[in-house]
Order: C-alpha cells, then structure tokens, then sequence
C-alpha cells in the first residue's frame, strides 16, 4: 500500500476537497476523455447525485463543475479569471475548453442537482454527458468524489483502483502494526521510512521542493486568514473570527497573569484562520481533506511559534509522518464525511497533526503510533452536519478543537513509552464501521444533527 505525500496534501481550493475540488477534477478528466473520443460534441449535460447534490449549493459543487468542463483546475484556480468565466457561460451559455471548441451548456438546464436518485458506488456521486446537435448522449461516465480530492470513475471504483498500481515501494506497509514492525526491523523512523517510499517514485529534488511548497501554501493560508475579516460568503453571515482573536492575544503575550490555558486560543485561531480562508473559497492544501484542512497546519504553527528548540527544517519530518498516518486511515476506511462522517475528516486529520508533533519532538515509532490513535479514538462516532451545507458552522471551530486534541494526544504519548490498550489499527476499524453504521442524515447531507437544529437556517 502507498499513498503519496503528495496524495494526502494537495494543494486546491475551498471550500471542500470532496465537494468542491473534487467535481471540478473530474470535469477535467472528462474533458480528456472527450478529447480522445473519435467523434464530436456538441454540448455538455450532467447531474450530481447523494451528498454532492444535498449539500451541493453551500459546497459551491455547481460552480467547480461548471467551471471543470470549462478547462479550470484546482491547482491552476485563479479566482478573478473564475468569476469572469462563470459570468461568461451564463451569458453565452457555452464552455470553450483548449482543444473542444465552443460546447453548448447552460448553467440553469444542463446542470441538474438530482435529490432522488444516489448512485451505488458512494455518496459523492456524479454523471456527466457529451451529446451530439440532436441531444442524443455519445459520451457518458459516472464519477465518484471519494474524499481528499481523490476522484474515481465507476470502472476504476468496481476495479479497485483506489489502491496503489504501481511499483513496490521499500516499505509497503498496510497497517500500523506492519509500520511498527518495520520500524523495529529497519531501525527507521516512520518519516524515514515514508521518504524511501517517496524516493522510489520520485527525485529527492522534487520530494523537497515539493514538500516545502506544501508548508508555503498552508503557512500562507493560515496567515492570510489571521489578515482578514469580514462576513464568509454563503448567507448564514458568519464572520471572521481569527483575526480579532489573534490580535487580542498578541496584545496580551508576554503578560505574567495569563493563564495557561491560553494557548488553546493560539492552536484554535491558527486552525480558524485556515478554515475561514476555506469557507471564503481560497487557496488551501487538503489535510487530508479542506473541511479538515486547519488542524495539521495548526499543530506545525503552534509548534514552530511556541515549543523550545523547534525549526523549520524538521516540518517535513512533520508531513512525512502525518502522510504515514493518513495513509492508513484512507486505505483502511476512509478520509470522507460523505461516507463516514467528520471522525473521518477532523478525526483523521487530528490523528495526523498527533503523530506529525510526536515525531519531531522526538517520539518513538510506537509514542507516534499511540498519539494517532488517541487523537482518532477521541474523534470517534462525530458527525458531519453541516449547517446549510456550508463549511462554517460547525466545521470551523471543530478544526480548533481537533488541533487542541493531536496536541494534547501527542503530550500524553510522550509520557507513556508507547505501549497502550488500544492498537492505531482497532481505531480505524472502529471508525470504518461506526461510518458504516451512521445514518446518511448525519454524513454530509445537512438533513440531520445542527443542520436542522439550527433556527431561520
């Protein structure tokens, strides 16, 4: 089993990986496919169904795949040019994507949000179409959204290809207990092991480069969000809240009264920043997810600003670390709020910043894979009830809280010598099946829990 760094951290925008970046993905990927067809098309149609449909409006999936099937990507988003090209189709109702020409679509009609019918594979399901002058389909395929960006059509989805195809990496571990035992056998720490995996796939250059990108963006993020107020767009008018929080303990740093649980504050609004940068559509990495994306940049912050003897250097110890853990959540169950609610995106993600801290404040393979696991197992059976289906309430403030938990899971980690009741690898199973078991009101449909608890929402 291997799952890049690079898969588990990219870089995209808000506000959902699943949602959002993910629909917008397989836009493009249809695209491709449609460059390649023998024949041409005419216009474009397609639907999204389960949790891409429920609470597609306040995840913006309408817009990200509208603006897929007009050549944009998330890695190459520029919102200015987006607005211009969203005002553009609805004008003209047409995409011109590089290498298609003109294809008729209207955002109104050919883009429908389909509440009766989920498709089998996964809750995040959607179709698109290619037809011809006459409106008959030529081209069809189905996709799924399966969380952290990762998109799957149906083929691959029946086929297994979620799973690593290529070539053996030197530590191919697929649980936790193997990661261990590779470790013990080795002598590696788990980031060591993880960066041989890396370098069997990739120069050591790009490795780098690539690591030190991730940290650029998400530091850069979390410092655009401590800049910035105002009102999140959406309607539920949430405002901002990291900036006044952060400005009024910069005013009391340094003062002998301030209490200790203070610096709680400093790891909620670090994690508040990223997250309201993702709730206003802006440029974010998955972590593993967006709607998870402030916990591990939180915990790095939070690390690098207060704690002795940290440097920089050692944040890709950090991600390597982190990537090792997420890894094993996503192949063994799953990194989707859509499928098994938000232990799976903030739970993961917290045992993710556990592990990354508990490495570089020099933990052991087995302290590394015991602040996992408590951090995961304190998250277990949480609910993905978004409020209107927007990234805000409650997804913002929980990234706070979820940061709080891996910093407290890594504490205590460190004061065992590793050996605990509980294996990294019972939680995940615990969590796949409580995912299993949770009803869809509570999976990122907003038809259950806050969502409908909410008044005048």
């Amino acid at each position: 089993m291997f799952l890049s760094v690079f898969d588990m951290f990219k870089i995209g925008i808000g506000p959902s990986s699943s949602h959002t970046m993910g629909p917008m993905v397989a836009a493009a990927r249809f695209l491709d496919t449609l460059r390649a067809a023998p024949f041409s098309a005419h216009g474009l149609k397609g639907s999204l169904h389960g949790s891409l449909a429920f609470t597609g409006v306040g995840h913006a999936t309408d817009r990200a795949t509208i603006l897929g099937l007009a050549g944009f990507t998330p890695e190459g988003y520029v919102a200015s040019e987006a607005d211009a090209a969203m005002a553009r189709i609805s004008a003209e109702k047409r995409v011109t994507p590089d290498g298609l020409g003109a294809l008729a679509f209207d955002p109104a009609t050919d883009l429908r949000f389909d509440y009766d019918h989920a498709l089998p594979g996964h809750a995040n399901g959607m179709m698109l179409q290619a037809v011809d002058a006459q409106g008959d389909v030529i081209l069809s395929e189905t996709y799924y959204s399966v969380g952290g960006g990762f998109v799957l059509t149906e083929a691959e989805l029946a086929a297994g290809d979620d799973v690593d195809q290529g070539p053996k990496v030197p530590f191919p571990f697929r649980s936790a207990a193997e990661m261990l035992e590779m470790a013990a056998t080795s002598g590696l720490s788990i980031s060591e092991m993880k960066r041989r995996n890396e370098l069997s796939r990739r120069p050591a250059a790009h490795l780098d480069e690539g690591l030190a990108r991730i940290w650029e963006v998400m530091n850069g993020c979390l410092s655009r969000g401590l800049g910035r107020d105002g009102i999140l767009p959406g309607g539920l008018k949430v405002k901002r809240r990291a900036k006044a929080i952060h400005d009024a303990l910069r005013e009391e740093y340094g003062r002998n009264l301030t209490a200790p649980h203070v610096i709680n504050d400093w790891m909620s609004c670090y994690a508040m920043a990223v997250n309201e940068e993702n709730a206003a559509m802006g440029q974010v990495v998955t972590a593993p997810t967006n709607g998870a994306a402030g916990v591990v940049p939180a915990v790095i912050r939070y690390w690098l600003d207060f704690v002795p003897g940290a440097m920089s250097t050692q944040v890709p110890e950090f991600l390597l670390t982190a990537a090792a853990i997420g890894g094993l959540v996503k192949y063994n169950a799953s990194i989707s709020g859509a499928e098994a609610g938000c232990q799976a995106e903030v739970g993961s993600a917290a045992a993710m910043a556990a592990a990354g801290l508990c490495a570089v404040m020099d933990g052991t393979p087995a302290q590394i894979e015991n602040a996992a696991e408590i951090a995961l197992e304190h998250h277990l059976g949480m609910t993905c009830d978004p409020v209107r289906g927007l990234v805000q309430v409650p997804c913002i403030e929980r990234n706070g809280l979820g940061a709080i938990k891996a910093v407290s899971a890594a504490s205590l980690a460190l004061r065992g010598d590793g050996t605990h009741l509980v294996p990294l690898d019972a939680c995940i199973e615990t969590m796949r099946q409580t995912g299993r078991d949770m009803h869809a009101h509570y999976k990122e449909t907003s038809l259950g829990g806050l969502a409908v608890n909410i008044p005048n929402c």
